[in-house]
């Protein structure tokens, strides 16, 4: 066996999962150095909801951001995850856009894209791996730790997603020219044993220069049995945080597991004293995280609900805070014994944005309503109509004709509705008087609300006036 190798989350998921994704790039600039030399495989550090909260709450470029982590960054490539055809926001964009997104996050940067589709629907990641083979490949050439196309499988649990299912899945990746193949386990559901199965499983269907991925969380107490398991079964790289912000509802914490692997064979290579001064640092980050109201103490306690419901610990947030809106907060328990059951309606859908949203909100409604699908969202109609992908399962017959009333489903890809929207957006965007750089186009394509905030606060800014009434719209552009 050689070495396992280490993703650090500390610069995206770890305060995504701890934190709402708050942390400010002033705080890792002090210790970015440091990281660059531990010998990481990777350290993710952008994609998911940073580019959003960068914009949204801590009026940063998240563009700028990841300029500044690559200055940093000088032997470690930075990671990001990209949600196949909903790039980084949450719906479908046309290909053009995806083209371009990911033309410009190798430019500013990006080493390595973790890219998946909730749905595991490959066709929703055509275009995206298409684009990552394009630019990746021209940065290989000279440099083969970065251009790296990595597929991820959300890893669920139900009747369809076998063993088999999966094998098949990450075949059909690597035919579509992934160089790492990720399991990606975003609810802590894949335990111990199990891992071992398909990890043991992928190893022996997969090419030999196909890196096997393996990204978990901790949220049931199982994460750093289940990383042990399979490294022991041969897993190429594994996902952690330092301690500071690891476990809980974040990944495994990554001291312990760097020293459990000492002096095997499995040895990671890294020292463990280079990593007691960056986590000293990121305690202070954590203590300032918390007092600003956004670190919350119990994401970092076991929840088992998630192995008894399947609700990530996100999801289960966001199901409390709708029945406290509704005054509902009694009826949690209904909830989540209804969660399973709208899942199975909906044909299985793996429990990830945007899926989790949908399928939450549903089973709310049908909790709070006192009657089954008597009010459906627009987004759960949208996905029995197939418009997020093809499902894993059939759906519920009986339900669909309830939740569709006479909607024609669809068959073919979703985002071939499109037509392109790159040429549009960059139009409006310049007609509005935002455009400073070609990478504001995909900002405000993304989030075009926040995105415009944004703009009137660095436009404020940079004028010399009240940058903070500008992002409240008071401001004239």
């Amino acid at each position: 066996m050689s070495k396992v190798m280490i993703m650090d989350t500390i610069l995206r998921d770890a305060h995504q999962s701890h934190a709402a994704t708050r942390m400010r790039t002033e705080q890792m600039i002090p210790v970015l150095a440091q990281l660059d030399d531990v010998g990481y495989y990777s350290l993710e550090g952008w994609g998911g909801a940073t580019f959003d909260s960068c914009m949204r709450y801590l009026n940063e470029d998240p563009w700028e951001r990841l300029r500044t982590l690559r200055r940093y960054l000088k032997k470690t490539p930075i990671q990001m995850l990209l949600r196949g055809q909903n790039l980084l926001g949450y719906r479908n964009y046309a290909d053009d856009l995806v083209d371009k997104l990911i033309e410009k996050c190798f430019e500013n940067g990006i080493g390595v894209i973790r890219v998946f589709d909730a749905l595991n629907d490959p066709r929703n990641i055509e275009a995206s791996m298409r684009a990552i083979k394009k630019y990746g490949d021209q940065i290989k050439a000279s440099d083969p730790t970065r251009g790296i196309a990595e597929a991820a499988i959300s890893y669920t649990t139900s009747p369809v997603h076998t063993l088999d299912y999966f094998v098949r899945l990450a075949k059909t990746y690597e035919d579509m020219g992934a160089d790492n193949i990720c399991i990606k386990d975003m609810a802590n559901l894949l335990l111990p044993f199990d891992a071992f199965e398909l990890v043991s499983a992928l190893k022996k269907a997969l090419r030999p220069e196909t890196k096997l991925h393996l990204h978990t969380h901790n949220t049931t107490g199982t994460g750093d049995m289940v990383n042990l398991m399979a490294i022991r079964a041969g897993v190429d790289i594994v996902d952690t945080a330092l301690s500071p912000l690891g476990n809980g509802t974040s990944q495994p914490a990554t001291e312990p597991l760097v020293a459990t692997l000492k002096g095997t064979e499995y040895d990671t290579g890294i020292d463990l004293n280079k990593l007691i001064p960056i986590a000293n640092h990121f305690k202070k980050v954590a203590a300032d995280l918390e007092k600003e109201g956004v670190l919350n103490p119990k994401v970092r306690q076991v929840d088992v609900n998630t192995l008894i419901y399947q609700v990530p610990g996100g999801m289960l947030s966001n199901l409390m805070n709708q029945l406290k809106k509704a005054g509902k907060e009694d009826k949690l328990q209904e909830v989540l014994a209804e969660v399973p059951n709208v899942r199975r309606d909906c044909g299985y859908p793996p429990l990830v944005t945007p899926s989790s949203q949908i399928v939450g909100t549903q089973a709310v409604m049908n909790v709070v309503m006192g009657e089954r699908y008597k009010m459906v969202t627009k987004e759960t109609r949208d996905l029995f109509a197939g418009k997020y992908g093809q499902l894993p399962m059939p759906v519920n017959e009986e339900v669909a004709e309830k939740v569709l009333k006479g909607e024609k489903r669809i068959t073919y890809r979703p985002a071939d509705d499109l037509a392109p929207e790159y040429e549009k957006i960059k139009a409006e965007v310049i007609e509005k008087g935002y455009y400073t750089q070609e990478e504001d186009v995909l900002s405000y394509a993304s989030f075009p609300e926040v995105a415009e905030n944004f703009f009137k606060w660095r436009k404020a800014k940079n004028d010399g006036v009240d940058a903070d009434l500008a992002k409240t719209g008071v401001y004239p552009v």
